[in-house]
């Protein structure tokens, strides 16, 4: 039985503690803090911030505006990679480019997609880049899909505060249809579930050594093939037993590889 001191958490905030912001590579402490007051003023709980250059600062402190909590309670990580590695989607938040061919949404659709997920237990990151450059291709390489605020094409500079704080309002909105909504349990086996960023990464790895093994590339550039090969995966929405499967096969596509070059299978 709960106790009134424990009260049953809502679904809104089932789904919040799912969801995580995370900050890459920014320059200004004080955008670290007025994105933390961004996400308080709407309800949401986790911030992490992937090598900044000035933090902690006092600056973020003050500009946080009483949000310190979220500061004091800010995971800290060398790399994107490592700050995503137990994630199920990954939203990355930029300017329209054609640089990295990623599905994209307005925020709207996006914070539908994010809440939908953190709804049914999937770990959910929404990414925004550094202030004058914003995500390397790199790093929009390891999300699922992309997030553009259309802002006035005439004028479109966007703090990166600022576009927290639109995120974290449509995600609020999204949230709080939850708790009028009835209870979707997610009741999969847990095979079934989607697989997470980690292990999508290691499949990733062994395909493109799978690729290098069989000779695929004929002397061409791989780079080119693998994106387009994680944009299909990645459309896909592997589950974890479908990951093992493909990595099955391509362990026995390199056995195979290894016999034909008469090196012990």
């Amino acid at each position: 039985m709960n106790s009134p001191d424990f009260p049953v958490p809502t679904p809104f905030q089932r789904a919040a503690a799912r969801i995580r912001i995370v900050l890459v590579g920014t320059q200004h402490p004080g955008n670290i803090g007025a994105a933390a007051r961004a996400l308080k003023t709407m309800g949401l709980p986790r911030l992490v911030l992937v090598d900044p250059e000035d933090y902690p600062a006092e600056e973020a402190f003050r500009r946080a505006a009483g949000a310190d909590d979220l500061l004091a309670g800010a995971q800290v990580l060398p790399t994107l990679a490592e700050a995503v590695a137990d994630c199920h989607f990954v939203l990355g938040c930029t300017a329209r480019s054609r640089r990295v061919a990623l599905e994209e949404h307005v925020p709207r659709q996006a914070a539908e997609r994010a809440v939908e997920a953190a709804a049914r237990g999937g770990e959910v990151a929404l990414v925004f880049g550094r202030e004058r450059t914003g995500l390397s291709n790199e790093e929009l390489q390891l999300c699922h899909a992309s997030v553009h605020i259309p802002a006035n094409p005439e004028y479109s500079s966007l703090n990166l505060a600022a576009a927290v704080q639109v995120l974290s309002y449509e995600l609020r909105l999204a949230l709080l249809a939850l708790d009028g909504a009835p209870a979707t349990g997610d009741d999969r086996h847990p095979d079934e579930a989607p697989a997470s960023h980690a292990h999508l990464e290691g499949f990733f790895a062994q395909l493109g050594d799978t690729l290098d093994a069989i000779d695929f590339h004929k002397g061409r550039m791989p780079d080119s093939a693998m994106r387009k090969l994680r944009r299909l995966y990645l459309r896909a929405n592997l589950n974890e037993q479908e990951v093992r499967l493909l990595r099955g096969i391509l362990a026995d596509a390199q056995r195979m590889a290894r016999l034909a070059r008469g090196l012990p299978g």
